[in-house]
């Protein structure tokens, strides 16, 4: 092989093992090395060296004997929020310092019966509540790009491992962004499928409406490799998982966009839109152009509305599902305590850090008698509207496209004080999280200080081939998701 390992992609791996240029143990050993030089950048939480290298050499086995999964061999890394027997699960928070799952989550098995190595567990705000990866109990990640900066959150993390080229590719979860803004920030490609495509079975739930797993990788062809192995139905272990049969998102890959309708929101290119972002948008749309798609004048009238239904909406949700953190069955117990009562407040306020305290509060504010019509009920309502306002641009275009964020990465430390304004970060990402629509994150260049930015994609429902092919025929034209971090 002529490039260094780690500088392959996933289905440059992939062959490269079939074809038995490279081992999977010696893959395996060269990216543990690699995770213990960059230590520094925070981006794993776990690793354990014998469980990996046994998994490889599992792999190895296969590929020897023939008809071996596609994947085979491959590695890869989870975002800390997806419950794993080998590893310990902490979904960066203290109340589960040194837990250890009975079972794997549901997208981790999918993916090891592809024969895939897991190196270990990775960085991300805690119980997925962030946007810089900074909520994190155990320190924050931080961007290969400029280690002053956050790589994005919640999934900061698994984009820093990636973009440091510490891994091939790594799953994530988005609630509201979570998938498509880290993606951004460290010039990735990252894509978040319709809500219910990937079963959720054993994924630590933040807000299960909106929760869903994903895959983040450098090209939309390793995207489309793995989402490929992680959806499918899962009716017996999610409720909300969706009766649709896994499909080969390879195939829709070189489909030609001659005639693509490309729908551009106003309301995504107004105040606060940071000009090199604008511009490194602009050239990515003036790119697609030249493929044969035409850009369409669309609105989302209810764009700014996204913030204050999500910070409802996904607080209420919480403030529910963590309620089962509580000392009792498993994870953080506080030493002392009186009774009871006493133990639950003294190991919620000890176990859990400063933004979901702040979350299951709101959540349970706004869920309370006197305000749940006056604040969920009204919310879910807009939730509805935001949805309607999709259906309608998709009659006018067949993808929408626009920033991911308003910014580059920012300074780590910068909203220390100010959570509203990771919030408002968020707010080209959640209406597509809050109407349930597959979105993605595509290297689109640079913007302030060098920093990369991400053509954010949306589509309709089930579509998430549509959006691999409009991403892998822009990577066919442009080497943005190429590029490496100096020194990396």
């Amino acid at each position: 092989m002529a490039a260094a390992l780690h500088d392959q992609t996933v289905a440059q791996l992939a062959a490269a093992l079939r074809a038995r240029e490279v081992s999977a143990v010696e893959l395996a050993r060269h990216f543990l090395g690699r995770i213990e030089r960059h230590a520094g950048l925070g981006a794993f939480l776990a690793t354990d060296e014998a469980v990996t290298l046994a998994q490889a050499r599992a792999a190895d086995a296969r590929l020897t004997q023939g008809g071996a999964p596609l994947l085979a061999g491959v590695p890869l890394a989870h975002k800390d929020i997806f419950v794993t027997r080998d590893f310990p699960t902490t979904a960066g928070s203290l109340m589960l310092k040194g837990y250890r799952s009975p079972f794997d989550s549901a997208v981790v098995s999918k993916l090891a019966d592809q024969g895939m190595v897991c190196l270990g567990k990775l960085n991300c705000d805690e119980f997925a509540m962030g946007s810089s990866n900074e909520n994190s109990a155990y320190g924050p990640a931080r961007n290969p790009w400029n280690p002053g900066r956050v790589p994005g959150g919640s999934s900061g993390g698994s984009a820093a491992a990636v973009a440091a080229r510490l891994v091939p590719a790594a799953t994530g979860t988005d609630t509201g962004g979570s998938i498509r803004q880290p993606a951004s920030f460290c010039g990735l490609t990252g894509i978040k499928p319709t809500y219910g495509r990937a079963s959720r079975h054993g994924m630590i739930a933040f807000a299960s409406s909106l929760d869903q797993a994903g895959p983040m990788a450098r090209t939309a062809e390793d995207c489309a490799l793995l989402l490929s192995s992680m959806c499918g139905p899962d009716p017996d272990r999610d409720a909300t998982s969706l009766d649709v049969p896994a499909e080969d998102f390879t195939r829709a890959l070189d489909g030609r966009l001659d005639g693509l309708r490309i729908g551009v929101p106003r309301e995504f290119f107004g105040e606060g839109l940071a000009s090199g972002v604008r511009a490194a948008i602009d050239a990515a749309l003036a790119e697609l152009e030249k493929l044969g798609a035409r850009r369409v004048a669309i609105s989302l009238p209810r764009t700014e509305l996204a913030i204050p239904v999500y910070y409802v909406i996904a607080p209420a949700e919480a403030s529910s599902n963590l309620a089962r953190f509580d000392g009792v069955k498993f994870g953080h117990r506080a030493k002392d305590y009186a009774d009871l009562e006493d133990m639950y407040k003294r190991t919620r306020a000890e176990g859990f850090g400063d933004e979901v305290q702040r979350r299951i509060m709101t959540g349970t504010y706004v869920l309370s008698h006197g305000y749940y019509d006056a604040y969920y009920l009204q919310a879910q309502k807009l939730r509805r509207m935001i949805a309607d306002d999709f259906q309608r641009a998709f009659q006018d275009c067949d993808v929408i496209a626009g920033p991911v964020a308003p910014t580059v990465a920012w300074a780590l430390g910068a909203h220390g004080q100010d959570p509203l304004a990771d919030y408002l970060a968020d707010i080209y990402t959640l209406p597509a999280s809050l109407a349930g629509l597959p979105g993605m994150s595509v290297p689109a260049g640079f913007g302030e200080d060098g920093l990369p930015v991400g053509l954010q994609l949306i589509g309709n429902y089930l579509q998430e081939g549509r959006l691999l092919n409009v991403a892998h025929r822009l990577q066919q034209a442009t080497d943005f998701h190429l590029r490496a971090p100096e020194g990396f």
